[in-house]
């Protein structure tokens, strides 16, 4: 059976946004799907967040797929780097992700500290890149956190399949983005 990660954000959880509907869609199409709560999504933190989507994966496969926004694209980029180095998972869709910059984050010292973490920390997308087998990458052309620029990583260095929204700003709830028919799309093709 096909199983689907969908992986939450920053300040998010299985609740928010387009995740339930995802979830729904995917299940009605006979996919096992999983939207695990991240610990401590309001200050995440690497050593928090992989280890939890490495649990809730078990052992990955080609019928292993992942679905991510935002900071949730790089906790799936971080937990694939570490994965043996035969092992394949069959894709990956990627919402508003990065791993070049962000624009208009806060400016407290916990904010500060939480980009500067998932910037910098290392991160060999090569490997990442050699764990998928597909992948997609949407981007909202009016994103006020992810500029446009962050897509050259995921054409240059995973290869990825790139769309861009308009209008979709971060793709949130709070945005009031409750379906994203490109997402669900997305992962359809990748496994089909």
């Amino acid at each position: 059976m096909k199983r689907i990660f969908i992986v939450h954000g920053w300040d998010g959880n299985p609740e928010g946004g387009w995740f339930p509907w995802l979830k729904k869609e995917l299940e009605s199409r006979g996919f096992f799907v999983s939207v695990p709560q991240l610990p401590k999504s309001e200050e995440p933190r690497i050593n928090n967040c992989v280890p939890v989507l490495k649990e809730a994966v078990g052992i990955a496969d080609e019928q292993t797929y992942f679905v991510g926004h935002s900071m949730g694209c790089q906790t799936i980029a971080r937990y694939l780097e570490l994965l043996s180095e035969d092992v394949k998972v069959g894709g990956a869709v990627f919402v508003a992700g990065f791993f070049k910059r962000l624009t208009n984050i806060e400016n407290d010292e916990i904010t500060r500290s939480v980009v500067d973490e998932w910037l910098n920390a290392p991160l060999d997308l090569e490997k990442v890149e050699n764990h998928l087998k597909k992948s997609v990458a949407i981007f909202s052309d009016d994103d006020p956190y992810v500029p446009l620029d962050n897509q050259e990583d995921f054409i240059n260095k995973l290869g990825s399949k790139i769309i861009i929204e308009q209008a979709k700003g971060h793709f949130s709830g709070s945005n009031g983005i409750v379906e994203l028919s490109s997402a669900l799309e997305s992962i359809l093709e990748i496994s089909a």
